[in-house]
C-alpha cells in the first residue's frame, strides 16, 4: 500500500493557512484505471462501488479485506448507484441508457432492465455522473462527444431527473455533467458543469425534486485555481468536497463559496469523491490517467482514501426503482 503524507495547503484566497499533519492519502487496492469515476459507499455491505468509464467496467472495493473485484459491462458506465431494496442490483448510466444491473460483486454483471434512454437526437452523447437524491430519485446528466485530445462537443448535454413520474430535463446546454450534492437543511442542490469552472447552487424542493434559482457560489477563475471541478460530495456541516480534474487536489468549499481546505492528491486528474467507512470519516477519491506520460502515470488512475480530515460525510442515497 502506498501512503502519501499530505497537508492542507494555504488556499489562493488565504482562507486556510494552517497545516494539518494528520491528513493521510493512501492508494487502495493499487490498481490504476483510465477513468475512474462515480464512487458510491454502501454502508449495508461496507463497500465502495465505482466505475471505470473508458474500460467498460464496474468495481467493488471492500476495505476490511483490501479486496477489489470487477465486472465488464456492454458500454461506457458513467455512474453506479445501488437500489434501495436490493444488495445486488444497481442503476447504471450506460452510454445513453439508464439500466438496472444485477451483480453479486464477484461474478458476471448482467442488465436486467432498461429504464429509459436519453438524448436520442444526439447519438454521440453519453451519460456521465449521476446520484440519487434524499428521496431516491435519480439525477444524472449527459455530455457531448469528447475525442482523445479532449476536444468536446460543448453545450450538447442535459441534466435529467428520473422518478416515478418519468424522465424530466432540468438543465440544458450542459457540456460535461458532473458533481451533485444535496443539503436538506439549506434546501439546496449543488451541481457542476465542469467546463464552466464554477459551482452551481439551486434552490431544491425535496417534496417535488424540482430545482430553481440558479446561483454560482464558487469560481475557479476568480480564485486563480488550476483545473476544473469534477465530482463532489458534502459533509455533515454542509461544506462541499470537490474533486479537481487537472488540479491534483480535493477542495473543501463552504456554502458561501469560501475555500476552506485544499488537500493534495498525487494524481493530476482527480475525478470524484465520497465519504465512507464505518464512521463516514474516510474520503474515497477516484482519479484518471488520460494522455499521461509513462513516467507520470503511477499512481494516476488509482483510487485513494483520505483520512484525518476531521469531518464526516453523509450516507449516500440509494435509488428507488421506478419499475416497481
Amino acid at each position: 500500500m502506498f501512503i502519501f503524507q499530505s497537508s492542507v495547503l494555504e488556499s489562493s484566497t488565504s482562507v486556510m493557512s494552517s497545516v494539518n499533519d494528520s491528513v493521510r492519502v493512501e492508494v487502495i487496492a493499487d490498481r490504476a484505471f483510465l477513468l475512474g469515476e462515480g464512487p458510491h459507499w454502501d454502508e449495508r455491505v461496507q463497500a465502495l462501488y465505482f466505475v471505470s468509464i473508458n474500460e467498460n467496467t464496474i468495481h467493488k472495493y471492500e476495505p476490511d479485506k483490501n479486496a477489489l473485484t470487477s465486472a465488464a459491462v456492454e458500454g461506457r458506465p458513467g455512474f453506479i448507484v445501488p437500489l434501495e431494496d436490493h444488495l445486488d442490483h444497481f442503476v447504471v448510466g450506460l452510454e445513453r441508457d439508464f439500466v438496472v444491473i444485477q451483480w453479486d460483486g464477484v461474478g458476471t454483471a448482467r442488465v436486467v432492465r432498461k429504464l429509459r434512454e436519453v438524448d436520442q437526437n444526439s447519438p454521440r452523447n453519453r451519460l456521465n455522473d449521476g446520484k440519487a437524491d434524499p428521496r431516491g430519485r435519480l439525477y444524472a446528466g449527459t455530455m457531448g462527444h469528447e475525442d482523445e485530445k479532449f476536444n468536446l462537443d460543448k453545450n450538447a448535454g442535459t441534466l435529467f431527473r428520473l422518478d416515478p413520474h418519468g424522465l424530466t430535463p432540468l438543465c440544458d446546454k450542459i457540456s460535461i455533467s458532473n458533481g451533485l450534492a444535496w443539503d436538506l437543511g439549506s434546501k439546496a442542490m449543488y451541481y457542476i458543469d465542469s467546463p464552466e469552472r464554477k459551482i452551481r447552487r439551486y434552490d431544491y424542493d425535496v417534496e417535488t425534486g424540482d430545482v430553481s434559482n440558479l446561483q454560482y457560489i464558487f469560481d475557479f477563475e476568480t480564485n486563480k485555481l488550476e483545473g476544473a471541478p469534477d465530482g463532489c460530495t458534502i459533509d455533515t456541516n454542509g461544506n462541499l468536497w470537490v474533486a479537481v480534474f487537472g488540479g491534483g487536489c480535493v477542495l473543501q468549499i463552504s456554502p458561501k463559496g469560501e475555500l476552506m481546505q485544499r488537500v493534495e492528491v498525487p494524481a493530476k486528474q482527480v475525478t470524484s469523491c465520497t465519504f465512507g467507512g464505518a464512521n463516514f470519516d474516510t474520503l474515497f477519491v477516484t482519479t484518471a490517467r488520460l494522455n499521461i506520460s509513462e513516467e507520470q502515470k503511477h499512481p494516476s488512475g488509482c483510487t485513494f482514501k483520505i483520512t484525518g480530515l476531521g469531518v464526516k460525510g453523509l450516507p449516500n442515497n440509494r435509488f428507488k426503482d421506478i419499475s416497481h
